[in-house]
């Protein structure tokens, strides 16, 4: 007799939520509110091993983020299609199973949510390590990740100047003025040295790979936030600034694997989530120079999507 004539008890069905509602529901104060309950999870969660896949379309590819903690299991599927017209490039599908039976417990589609929570991961290492009167904040990259970090990072220091490094003069322009069009701050472009030395905080938020700028450009005190290298071979920081900075990143493992410190094999980062337990020191001086570097880790994910769900259920009207 086959399973089929033994079906158990009934079930609700898996949970759905799709791209432009989970648009919709999601914000800063609830991306920072999820990433500080994932780092804070790296103590007693697992994350497992990040795979890397490829179609058979040129210049594609996927990555599978996948853990658990704290009830939450389940994995992250990001890909990027640089091919698409008519559709984003970037998309992200959050796969949340039930941790008694492993059967599927939701599906969240997230690629406007997902640039929320990268963001928010390098807004609460400017809040842990950045020094309080941080007021300068340089970004480089004018891509659209970078008006999320911007804004992120915006809520968490009293930010009242943003100065723009850009590739291309013209694109550093527009950016500089979508950022005062969006977030009232005043923003200006400028050339990578003069930026770089006159952050409070810098944020890194491009594709490179290989360094952006010279250590010696930044000033004593500056706090660095990376979230470029999540792969082989990606960097954006010079090895020679490790000497001078305190490192910090999201996973160590993950982070001297695939992401900033893959490169040298002298960097010991400190683990964000112990600092934010109380367990690791952060800033100890105002003259520290500090690095973060944001690899991007599974229970990000995975706390994300279960927030949205939950702010969903607390809707009127709404399904459950």
């Amino acid at each position: 007799m086959t399973d089929s004539a033994f079906p158990g008890p009934t079930v609700p069905g898996p949970a759905f939520l799709g791209e432009s509602e989970s648009a919709a529901l999601v914000d800063d104060e609830l991306a920072l509110a999820a990433a500080r309950e994932a780092f804070l999870a790296t103590a007693t969660g697992s994350v497992f091993p990040v795979v890397i896949g490829r179609s058979p379309v040129p210049g594609t590819r996927f990555t599978l983020k996948s853990g658990c903690a704290d009830g939450l299991v389940g994995v992250k599927i990001g890909s990027f299609w640089p091919g698409n017209t008519g559709l984003p490039r970037h998309s992200s599908t959050i796969v949340l199973l039930d941790p008694a039976t492993g059967r599927l417990s939701a599906v969240v589609e997230a690629a406007t949510a997902n640039a929320y929570r990268t963001a928010a991961a390098d807004a609460l290492a400017v809040d842990l390590l950045a020094r309080e009167d941080s007021r300068t904040l340089t970004v480089i990259g004018t891509g659209h990740q970078a008006l999320h970090e911007v804004r992120a990072v915006s809520r968490v220091r009293p930010i009242d100047r943003v100065l723009v490094v850009g590739r291309r003069a013209e694109a550093a322009r527009a950016f500089a003025a979508e950022v005062t069009a969006v977030t009232g701050v005043t923003a200006h472009p400028a050339d990578a040295r003069t930026g770089i030395a006159a952050a409070d905080v810098l944020v890194t938020a491009t594709t490179a790979r290989e360094p952006l700028f010279d250590a010696s450009w930044v000033a004593p005190g500056t706090h660095i936030s990376a979230m470029g290298a999540d792969g082989p071979g990606k960097q954006e920081l010079p090895v020679a600034l490790y000497d001078r900075a305190s490192l910090f990143c999201d996973l160590p493992d993950q982070s001297l694997a695939i992401g900033e410190f893959q490169h040298t094999t002298a960097a010991t980062p400190v683990a964000l989530g112990a600092v934010l337990a109380g367990e690791a020191d952060g800033r100890t001086a105002r003259e520290q120079i500090t690095v973060f570097d944001s690899s991007g880790f599974a229970l990000q994910d995975l706390t994300l999507a279960a927030a949205l769900l939950r702010r969903r259920a607390a809707v009127p009207g709404e399904p459950r």
